[in-house]
Formats: structure tokens, C-alpha cells, sequence
């Protein structure tokens, strides 16, 4: 466990939005979750480029519901755009006018990003084409920056309080939370917006490709996500938006606001090993790190939001870390492990802030989703309590996790209220 700030204050949840593959609303993306129903769908266009797996999540029929200027349309990049209509939900539940923000020095806005891809190869082309730079307009600076929605939203809203974005690779988003959530606890801000954010291109997805990580089960899209199963070939990329508006307890009881959650551990490491390929070790120790952060033991966890993304390497190391946390191997039955991986994709630099959502969204409404794509768990799984069918639950403490490249991991615990 690191050195860490003192808590002064509780953190507190009111308000979420997503823009996910599972649909465009706080209610699609839970029925999806209840059903089983995967997003995930096999796209020509990359297969007519080269691709050697056309696999993706898929979002299907975003249409702006909540005003944004043209000035702030040229400067962002389509998951920009998923990003406002995620944060103008996440206000709308927690009864908050954005026009409220302005000039707050003590509300900030955090979010989780690693790339803007599409909008350079754009420009690129462009100079190509016309054989000079004077025709690429300016909004192409602003889209092009992995700040790219920081910077915009938060000129936007008028925030004055803290505002950047968190590159940590697939745990971005989960680092943006639980740093925002710190900055809280230690009494610097009040509310934070927090979350993360992913494109859905070819463009950003085509290097991916190119080494073979993507599963390739293209006959059967729905099935080609498989976390934890021994028939898993690589992961399927997927994307959206996913925002919290997080509040000191005592700001949030003052306005009236309904309380949806807490967050109460927040850990991180890295592994220090291999900048492809986890040990698994850095892992173990952010769970442990956030647990003990929430002030809990590991027998009280309910319900772990595993990583999971599909890869072989990937979730062997995580499935072995799980079983030492939780003591699997010496016959505890540890908590129950959700893998919605399976119905996504991989959602990249916004996983680790869509897994406190989907987390929130199925205790909120009395159920764990299921995992439809295990057939036959893997060895180093068969220990894991992963459910195959939707289970009449409620858990009340979550441990979400999330890990990227360069062996980055963080691990958020939830407390659903």
C-alpha cells in the first residue's frame, strides 16, 4: 500500500451517464446487462481494409439529446460527443444545471483518454490532398489532443476547479475516478465529473489488429468475447463514454441529492515487468491496496468487476491473482467474479470507469448479469464464482479492476447504496 492523504470527507455518487455498445441510456444499458445481450457485431468496412478480425462493439443510432454548440462540435472528436450527452445524463440524475457550474472553483472534471486518433490521420490526409496546410481548420488542434474533452468540456462548463486528462493505458478511466475521488476526500474539491472515453475506429484499431489481438470467431460475433473461457482467442474492441459526478457526502446531503454509491478504496501499481504482457503481482496488489483502503477485508467483497478483456495471457494472470487475494485455492468460496467484457468488448481507456456503472446499475436493481459466453472456464477460472445465468442479488461492496500496457493496474472499491 502506498503513502496516501487522509481522509476527511466521504465520497459519494449522484449521478452517472453511458454511452456504451449496451445501449444509450442508464435503462438500455441495464436491461442489456440483465439479459445477457451482447453489443458486439462483425463490421465489412474492416474487413474490406485488411483486417484480419472485422469484430467490434458497435454503437448504433447515437443522436445528439442535449444541446452542444457548433463551436464545441468542431473541436471534439465523435466519442467527445458521447461524452457530453454521458455528462449531461450523470448532472440530469443528480438534479444539477450545468449552467450551475459556472465559475465553480471547487468543482473539477477528470477523465480517462489515451488517444484521439482519427482526427490525425484526418489532417494528414488533408495535406496530402491539397499539397498545403493552410486549408486544415483550427478545430483540428483542439480534437486532436488525447485532452481533447478536458479541455473543451471543461471551457464549456466554465470549471475553475481542477481539470486534466489520465493516460494510464485500460486503467485511464479507473485512475481518473480515484483520483478525483481523492481530491475530494482530502477537501481540495467538492464535486468532480470523472469517467472515461473511447473511440470507435478503425483507425485507432488497426495496429491492434495487425499483432493479432483481436478474437476471430467472426461467424459468431456474439460469442467471440469469452473472458476467462478456455476457448478464448484475444479480445474484441469496443468504446463509448462513461461519467459519475462525484460529491463530498456533506455537499451532496446539503442540496437533497439521492445518494447512489460510495467510493471507498481506490488503489493503484504497476507490475515494473513487461510492457505487453501483466505479471499479474501489480494487480494483486492494487486490489489488496483498495480493499484496505475501504477499510474492509477481502471476505467482505461481494462482487469483483473483473478486467477480463478475452486475451489468453491476460486473464490467466488475473484469474491467478483473484484466487490468492480471495484464498480460492485453500477452499474459501471467495465473491462472485462478473466479467461484462463479454457483452462489450474491450472498451480501451473508458473500461475502468464503465465497470463502476454497470457495476451500480446492476446492484441498484437487484441482479448480477451473466457471462454467456463461458462454455468451459479455464484452469486457472474454474475457481472463480462467474455466473452464466442472471442472479437475483444485490451486492453491496464492489471491487472494480482495471489494467493496461506498461503493466499499469487500478482498482476502485464501491459501495452501492
Amino acid at each position: 500500500m502506498h503513502g496516501r492523504p487522509v481522509k476527511q470527507r466521504r465520497v459519494v455518487v449522484t449521478g452517472m451517464g453511458i454511452v456504451s455498445c449496451l445501449g444509450l441510456s442508464r435503462r438500455e444499458v441495464q436491461a442489456a446487462l440483465k439479459a445477457g445481450t451482447p453489443g458486439i457485431a462483425l463490421l465489412p468496412e474492416r474487413k474490406e481494409l485488411g483486417f484480419q478480425s472485422g469484430l467490434s462493439g458497435v454503437i448504433d443510432g447515437f443522436v445528439p439529446r442535449y444541446p452542444l454548440d457548433r463551436k464545441y462540435r468542431s473541436k471534439l472528436p465523435e466519442f467527445g460527443w458521447w461524452t457530453w450527452d454521458a455528462l449531461c445524463q450523470a448532472l440530469e440524475q443528480a438534479g444539477v444545471e450545468a449552467a450551475e457550474l459556472a465559475g465553480e472553483t471547487r468543482t473539477g472534471f477528470l477523465f480517462g483518454n489515451d488517444s484521439s486518433v482519427v482526427t490525425g490521420v484526418e489532417q494528414c490526409e488533408m495535406l496530402k490532398a491539397a499539397g498545403e496546410t493552410r486549408g486544415i481548420g483550427s478545430g483540428h488542434i483542439f480534437r486532436l489532443l488525447t485532452s481533447t474533452v478536458t479541455l473543451n468540456l471543461c471551457t464549456k462548463l466554465q470549471l475553475r476547479g481542477a481539470s486534466w486528462t489520465v493516460s494510464g493505458a485500460c486503467a485511464s478511466g479507473a485512475m481518473a475516478i480515484g483520483q478525483a475521488a481523492e481530491l475530494i476526500a482530502g477537501g481540495r474539491q467538492d464535486r468532480m465529473l470523472c469517467g472515461g472515453g473511447q473511440e470507435i475506429s478503425w483507425q485507432s484499431m488497426c495496429s491492434f489488429d495487425a499483432v493479432g489481438a483481436f478474437a476471430r470467431r467472426e461467424e459468431a460475433p456474439h460469442q467471440a468475447s469469452r473472458p476467462f473461457d478456455q476457448g478464448r482467442d484475444g479480445l474484441v474492441p469496443g468504446g463509448g463514454a462513461a461519467m459519475l459526478l462525484l460529491e463530498a457526502e456533506e455537499t451532496a446531503r446539503a442540496r437533497g441529492a439521492e445518494i447512489l454509491a460510495e467510493i471507498c478504496g481506490y488503489d493503484f501499481a504497476a507490475d515494473g515487468y513487461h510492457i505487453s504482457v501483466p505479471s499479474g503481482e501489480g494487480m494483486e496488489r492494487a486490489m489488496a491496496g483498495a480493499i484496505a483502503d475501504a477499510g474492509l477485508e477481502p471476505e467482505q467483497i461481494d462482487l469483483v468487476m473483473a478486467h477480463a478483456t478475452s486475451t489468453p495471457v491476460g486473464d490467466e494472470k488475473e484469474a491467478q491473482a483473484l484466487c490468492r487475494l480471495f484464498e480460492l485455492d485453500r477452499g474459501k468460496p471467495g465473491p462472485l467474479v462478473a466479467a461484462t467484457k463479454a457483452l462489450t468488448g474491450h472498451e480501451f481507456w473508458m473500461a475502468g470507469a464503465s465497470q463502476v456503472i454497470y457495476a451500480l446499475l446492476m446492484s441498484r436493481a437487484g441482479f448480477v448479469g451473466p457471462h454467456p459466453n463461458l462454455v468451459e472456464p479455464a484452469p486457472e477460472a474454474a475457481k472463480l464464482r462467474i455466473p452464466t445465468a442472471t442472479l437475483a442479488q444485490s451486492p453491496r461492496f464492489i471491487l472494480c479492476n482495471a489494467a493496461g500496457f506498461g503493466g499499469v493496474n487500478a482498482s476502485l472499491v464501491v459501495q452501492a447504496l
